[in-house]
C-alpha cells in the first residue's frame, strides 16, 4: 500500500514540477560534489553555492585546499555557516584521502559499486548517507536517493514512512522507488518541502498532495488560506556547480 502511495505521490509531483535536471555527460568531479554537498549542510543552497565558488576562486585545485591554512578555508566558506566545523572536516578529509589514495582525482571510483562508495566515504567525519548519495547521482551517474530533512519530513507526513531520521527514511524507501526515478523523486520532494510542505506553517490550502496526506494538522492549516506565498525556492546547488 505504501509503495503504491509512493508511486502516486511521484506521479503527481512530477506533473507539477516537470522533468528533473539532467547533467548528462558533463558531470562535476567526485570531490566537487562531495564538498559542495558538505558545505550545504545546515544552510541554504544559495549560501553554500557562494562558499563553494569562493573556494574554487581562491584555490586552483583541492590539493591546494588540503595544504592551505585553516583560516584561509574559513574565510572562503564563512558565508555558509558552521565555518569552524566544516573547514576543519574538509581539510582533514582531503589530507586523509591524499594519504590513502596518493591523489585527489577520485575518478577511479567510477569503477566502484555503490556500496563500496558508501563504505569509503562514510568513514569521514561529517559525511553522511545523503552526501554520498549525491556523489553517486551527480558525479557517478547512478540512480540514488538522497534524503535530507525536507524529503524525510514530507514522506513522514504522507505516512509513506514512520521514521525518526533521514537515514531511517532512506533505508525504508530506497528499494521501493521505481527504477530510474530516484533523483526525480528527490528533486520534487525538495522543492515541495521548501515551498509548500514547510516545517513551519505548511501551506496546506494549496497542497496538491492533500488528499493522500496523513499529517494530523493538515485540516487546521488548510483553513489558513490567506498565507502570503513566498517566492519559489527551487535552487539546488548540485545542479549549478
Amino acid at each position: 500500500m505504501k509503495k503504491l502511495k509512493l508511486k502516486t505521490a511521484l506521479k503527481i509531483l512530477s506533473e507539477y514540477y516537470g522533468e528533473p535536471f539532467d547533467c548528462g555527460s558533463d558531470r562535476p568531479s567526485v570531490l566537487d560534489v562531495l564538498i559542495a554537498t558538505k558545505l550545504s549542510q545546515n544552510t541554504t543552497d544559495k549560501s553554500s553555492f557562494a562558499a563553494f565558488g569562493n573556494l574554487k576562486q581562491r584555490f586552483k585545485n583541492w590539493d591546494e585546499v588540503a595544504k592551505a591554512d585553516i583560516t584561509e578555508i574559513k574565510d572562503c566558506i564563512r558565508v555558509c555557516g558552521l565555518v569552524n566545523t566544516k573547514a576543519v572536516q574538509i581539510k582533514k578529509m582531503l589530507q586523509s584521502m591524499k594519504e590513502e589514495y596518493g591523489t585527489l582525482d577520485l575518478s577511479f571510483m567510477k569503477e566502484y559499486e555503490n556500496e563500496k562508495v558508501y563504505e569509503k566515504f562514510l568513514l569521514y567525519k561529517g559525511i553522511g548517507v545523503k552526501t554520498v548519495s549525491c556523489v553517486l547521482i551527480f558525479a557517478l551517474g547512478r540512480d540514488a536517493f538522497p534524503v535530507d530533512t525536507h524529503v524525510h519530513r514530507v514522506l513522514n507526513r504522507l505516512a509513506i514512512v514512520q521514521t525518526h531520521s533521514p537515514e531511517k527514511t532512506f533505508e525504508q524507501v530506497k528499494d521501493n522507488i521505481p527504477e530510474g526515478k530516484r533523483y526525480e523523486l528527490h528533486s520534487c520532494l525538495i522543492k515541495f518541502g521548501r515551498n509548500i510542505c514547510r516545517a513551519k506553517n505548511p501551506i496546506c490550502s494549496i497542497c496538491f498532495l492533500y488528499n493522500i496526506c496523513e499529517f494530523p494538522m493538515k485540516k487546521i492549516y488548510r483553513k489558513k488560506k490567506n498565507i502570503l506565498m513566498p517566492k519559489a525556492n527551487n535552487f539546488i546547488i548540485l545542479e549549478n556547480i
